[in-house]
C-alpha cells in the first residue's frame, strides 16, 4: 500500500519493499590512536519512492541503525568515576 514520504521538503508517494539480508558485515577502521573501530548499518526498512534519478532508477529511502564496536588501547582507557 502506498503512503506519502518526505524527501527534500516534498511529499512523494512510495511503498515499503520487503527484503532479505544477503550479507551484513562490519567495516573495520584502524584509527591513528590505535583504536580498532568496527561499524555496520543494520537496515530495518526500505521504501521505494515514486521518484526517479536521471538514469531512470527509482529513489529508495533506507531506515537503518548504526552499530559500532571499539577496541581501545589500554593507554586511552580510564576507570569510571565513583568506583
Amino acid at each position: 500500500m502506498k503512503k506519502m514520504y518526505s524527501l527534500s521538503g516534498q511529499e512523494i508517494p512510495g511503498e515499503e519493499v520487503e527484503f532479505e539480508t544477503e550479507h551484513e558485515g562490519f567495516n573495520t577502521y584502524i584509527l591513528h590512536d590505535g583504536t580498532r573501530l568496527k561499524f555496520k548499518a543494520v537496515v530495518g526498512q526500505i521504501i521505494r519512492l515514486d521518484a526517479y534519478k536521471p538514469d531512470g532508477e527509482p529513489v529508495y529511502l533506507i531506515n537503518a541503525s548504526n552499530v559500532a564496536i571499539a577496541t581501545v588501547p589500554d593507554s586511552l582507557k580510564r576507570k569510571p568515576e565513583g568506583n
